[in-house]
């Protein structure tokens, strides 16, 4: 969900930053239209100078706010088009500098962060507290969090049409982190600190963040010393139907047991005259025109598994709201029986809890004769606005061109499944058609060219000094060289760390609290490994003899 609480809300609008609200995918429903008519409605009632706080809710909020003023952003002009020669146009692409552990003239390490698919303000926070500063304390380094092209105010096109979004590539953006790298002058600092002569660490985390730091290194291995690849998705694809299927092994067993059979249910009631209305009544969602519009609304609150985390002060628990909900009177001898539901429907417990939660906590968001506007994908018109205000269009952009994961309900018909069997490819993928047309210059592929990924690794992308860190019960695992439905197994080494993190969902690893004496046993064990092996690999740092001192 994109607003866990309100009172993430009310902290984070208080920074200073980007002044148009940002499409976070991470705290959104997955992809597809649905996922841009939440941000819609979420942000609708945002003024337009607070917007942009909305997609930060569920980041630490306890150090934000000192934060921009703690690490002044800087900017480092950069090509739009670093290859081609399409364009002379640059843009300023912000950073962050933390140099409270600096120690200068002993060879130690830069450490950045990618900043990923959202303002590059909402890593502070890791830059504070979190795995920038922890790697930096260990090491006397120095600690970065590098915004993305096109994401906070790293932006240098007018309008985010077909056309400008086709330098928004991953390729594009491994170059503007080499470039940064090869010529970074810090404010402060005197002596060089540039690559391959310093030892640069890269961090990256959630989805292609986390990919493009195992990328880096495999791809710059002569400015990258080390790279950490948390929660990264090294392994694109076309269809997702792994992510809900972890989610649904994972959940309390009696919630997901009902959320398998409400689904079914659902889908054999909405195929019936009959009972087609009276399904959608008890959601609420009489409104609502296509039946694949009404059971992808349905299903929005299964995208909050992934913002749970360990530190309760950031967690979003909406997602065990949902569950306990679902759960609700279907334990003990009485099950999850059936009830007649108002209108006289027959219908499970669990299917009558799931349409009660459904309709006081998302239908109730718009009046019945607005939600087919609200709810509703069928308008190509209404995804077709360019201005810079439509930040859903970047990572919609991205999956859209290249990297899929386009959630659907899995292709085998028997496997138990949370999603309808209506949500296919094509209902899922439309969203790519109706937002972007054609352009002069660019043209979106018929489907995601996913190739232009996995060709730099996949599931076995490996290097001497990369670390791969994921999350046992993270819905992206599938896509990650800890795949447990794909991947094979590897050995955990110094040079090549490979840590699964017990019980952690979503890159678990990044966030850290001023006392890490506090921290859960897991976090502190990870944090404790990342900062041995780095130091371990920092021991065999040697000086390009072509650099100088």
């Amino acid at each position: 969900m994109l607003c866990p609480t309100l009172v993430a809300l009310v902290a984070l609008a208080s920074l200073s930053g980007a002044s148009a609200l940002a499409f976070e995918p991470h705290r959104l429903r997955l992809h597809g239209p649905q996922a841009v008519n939440s941000w819609r409605r979420r942000s609708a009632h945002q003024p337009e100078h607070k917007r942009f706080a909305v997609q930060n809710a569920g980041v630490d909020v306890r150090a934000a706010g000192s934060d921009a003023a703690q690490f002044p952003v800087y900017n480092f002009t950069q090509p739009l088009d670093h290859f081609f020669n399409t364009t002379d146009a640059t843009f300023p692409q912000r950073y962050w500098v933390n140099t409270r552990h600096y120690k200068a003239g002993t060879g130690a390490p830069v450490i950045v962060i990618d900043g990923g698919e959202s303002p590059g303000d909402e890593r502070l926070p890791f830059l504070d507290t979190g795995i920038a500063d922890i790697l930096a304390e260990a090491t006397g380094g120095v600690g970065i969090v590098l915004e993305h092209r096109y994401y906070g105010d790293s932006v240098g096109v007018a309008n985010f049409s077909t056309d400008n979004l086709r330098w928004l590539t991953n390729e594009q953006a491994l170059e503007d982190s080499a470039n940064f790298m090869r010529n970074v002058k810090f404010e402060g600092i005197d002596e060089d600190l540039t690559a391959p002569g310093t030892p640069w660490i890269y961090y990256g985390v959630r989805l292609v963040c986390g990919a493009r730091s195992a990328h880096m290194k495999v791809l710059y291995p002569d400015i990258v010393y080390g790279a950490i690849a948390s929660s990264g998705v090294t392994h694109a694809a076309i269809t997702n139907w792994e992510y809900m299927d972890v989610i649904r092994l994972a959940a309390n067993k009696t919630c997901s047991g009902n959320l398998v059979q409400a689904v079914a249910e659902v889908d054999k009631l909405l195929q019936s005259p009959a009972t087609h209305n009276q399904t959608r009544a008890l959601f609420g969602l009489t409104g609502i025109v296509h039946d694949d519009d009404f059971v992808s609304t349905i299903s929005d609150p299964l995208g909050a598994w992934q913002n749970k985390n360990w530190d309760p002060s950031i967690n979003d628990n909406s997602f065990d709201e949902f569950c306990d909900a679902v759960a609700a009177n279907t334990t003990g001898a009485r099950g999850n029986s059936f009830v007649t539901a108002p209108g006289g429907l027959n219908v499970s417990q669990g299917l009558l809890n799931y349409a009660n939660y459904i309709k006081t906590n998302i239908a109730s968001e718009c009046d019945p004769s607005e939600q087919e506007s609200c709810f509703g994908s069928y308008d190509t018109a209404s995804y077709q606005a360019v201005g810079l205000e439509e930040s859903w269009r970047l990572w919609t952009f991205q999956y859209c061109t290249v990297w899929g994961y386009l959630t659907t309900s899995p292709p085998d018909s028997k496997r138990p499944s949370i999603l309808s069997n209506l949500l296919d490819l094509k209902y899922e993928h439309k969203i790519c058609e109706q937002a972007f047309p054609p352009g002069k210059f660019f043209t979106v592929p018929a489907l995601p060219n996913i190739t232009d990924v996995n060709r730099l690794g996949n599931f076995a992308i490996a290097a001497d000094r990369l670390a791969i860190i994921d999350g046992e019960i993270d819905p992206w695992r599938p896509d990650t060289p800890h795949s447990q439905y794909y991947a094979k197994p590897r050995p955990d080494t110094t040079t090549r760390p490979f840590k699964l993190i017990p019980g952690a969902v979503h890159h678990w690893d990044e966030n850290g609290l001023a006392d890490h004496s506090a921290e859960p046993s897991e976090i502190k064990t990870i944090h404790e490994q990342e900062v041995a092996f780095v130091q371990a690999w920092l021991k065999d740092f040697k000086k390009p003899a072509n650099t100088t001192a």
